[in-house]
């Protein structure tokens, strides 16, 4: 069997799912509107509704099982709300407590630091606050796990909410100047 790969950038506002029979989510927007996917096509991981950027799809359930496992680094860049200082960005970097399935969980230990604010990022669809409703900050998280909503509750366990969270790589694989919606067919995520 021949298997395909993609590589999208997840827009804010869509679910990284093809489709639902749930009727709560039929007003939802879904990956299967950016392109003409193949049907035995799958997520690898996923990016929730209010998060953007890299996502990877194959036909290939053991390159999505590889791409999940705790041997490829994932890295996202994720705006906070204020000025986030070098000691938070230290708890992030050593594993912080957060909830996960209703128990407390340690995040295991990952790299995190502060980027400049002038990032190359397209304008989110939904516009964010801007700084004078205060100052914010970029930081890059990378990690090895993906818990759900796991940057999130990283960032705001040391006292810095997201407002804005960008996966920017997988592995090897960048986001690079893609833009929100396009999709891009690869012959391999190598």
């Amino acid at each position: 069997m021949i298997h395909r790969h993609f590589v999208i950038y997840k827009p804010y506002g869509y679910l990284s799912q093809f489709m639902s029979h749930d009727s709560k989510q039929q007003s939802k927007k879904f990956l299967g509107e950016l392109y003409n996917f193949p049907k035995n096509i799958m997520a690898i991981g996923r990016l929730d509704e209010k998060s953007e950027g890299l996502l990877l799809l194959t036909t290939d359930g053991k390159t999505s099982d590889y791409i999940n496992s705790q041997k490829i680094e994932k890295e996202y860049y994720a705006q906070v709300d204020g000025d986030i200082p070098v000691e938070a960005i230290e708890q992030l970097k050593q594993g912080i407590e957060i909830g996960f399935e209703g128990k407390k969980y340690k995040t295991k230990p990952c790299k995190a630091f502060k980027l400049e604010k002038n990032l190359q990022l397209p304008e989110r669809s939904k516009k964010i606050r801007d700084d004078r409703h205060g100052p914010t900050s970029w930081v890059s998280i990378i990690l090895r796990e993906g818990k759900f909503r796991q940057v999130r509750k990283m960032t705001s366990a040391v006292g810095f909410p997201t407002l804005r969270l960008v996966r920017v790589r997988v592995g090897k694989i960048q986001l690079n100047d893609m833009l929100p919606g396009e999709v891009i067919e690869v012959d391999t995520f190598s």
